[in-house]
């Protein structure tokens, strides 16, 4: 089975979920993919690559608010203690393989199935220029921003004002970038995907899309698209249960330090 649709999410044990999307362009995998996802933007970069690139996947709720992170099962997948991850159980060699950081996840299913992410050396510095500005840019400075407009308890007008321009400033350079090309690696890419989920939360992030016409053209262009609607559209009920403002939830997300073996 190629692809699920937006249904929800129930346990680690589930069989691949939803009906076939898209058939498959090879073999590969013969087995669904493993995806350890949180509905969040970072969760929702390696779900709409999946969808897009008609891969059969299995979601497994890693809930965050609750600690699963830490767990010693997921740190062997992920041992920053971070979503997403994935396990391909048709890896190279036929042997499994576990992939953590999402644009690693996401240069890697390019690869493999040879979609979204360019062949050629040229292209592919295309892809990987912007794909890396997300992870140490946009991603980031997004997540900084949500943190002190929305999450912290005492706001601190400092940090609130200079993350608010950072993600300003960014916003800019993506509106430069698209002016003259459709997609930021010219071609629909893994970029792109990236880059959505953070840039779909624009209003949180206290930005105007009217400042920004190239940006909002790109994020309704994508936004638009079918695979994308069901990436995002992944629906997990725990998820609507957080309280942000439990202390137990705020330690876990906001308050770690080194866990020593």
């Amino acid at each position: 089975m190629a692809g699920r649709s937006p249904a929800k999410a129930k346990s680690k044990k589930s069989k691949t979920l939803g009906k076939p999307n898209l058939k498959p362009a090879t073999a590969w995998p013969r087995k669904p993919i493993d995806l350890y996802f949180w509905p969040t933007p970072n969760g929702w970069k390696i779900s709409i690559a999946l969808e897009e690139m008609g891969l059969p996947y299995n979601i497994i709720p890693v809930n965050i608010a609750r600690g699963d992170q830490f767990k010693p099962d997921f740190l062997k997948i992920s041992p920053n203690n971070r979503m997403p991850a994935i396990v391909d159980h048709d890896g190279p060699g036929g042997r499994p393989i576990s992939i953590f950081e999402s644009g690693a996840i996401l240069q890697y299913l390019g690869r493999r199935t040879g979609k979204f992410y360019p062949a050629d050396e040229r292209g592919r510095i295309e892809v990987d220029q912007w794909l890396f500005w997300q992870m140490a840019n946009l991603g980031p400075k997004a997540g900084e921003a949500h943190h002190f407009r929305n999450y912290a308890l005492e706001k601190q007008p400092y940090a609130i004002e200079r993350f608010t321009n950072e993600m300003n400033r960014l916003y800019g350079v993506m509106n430069t970038r698209l002016k003259d090309r459709e997609f930021l690696a010219g071609r629909y890419s893994i970029a792109d995907m990236a880059c959505i989920g953070w840039a779909s939360r624009y209003e949180r992030q206290g930005q105007d899309m009217n400042e920004f016409p190239h940006v909002r053209r790109w994020m309704n262009t994508i936004l638009a698209r079918p695979a994308v609607k069901r990436g995002m559209g992944i629906r997990i009920e725990e998820a609507g249960k957080v309280d942000m403002k439990d202390p137990n939830v705020r330690a876990v997300l906001f308050n770690q330090r080194a866990r020593t073996i």
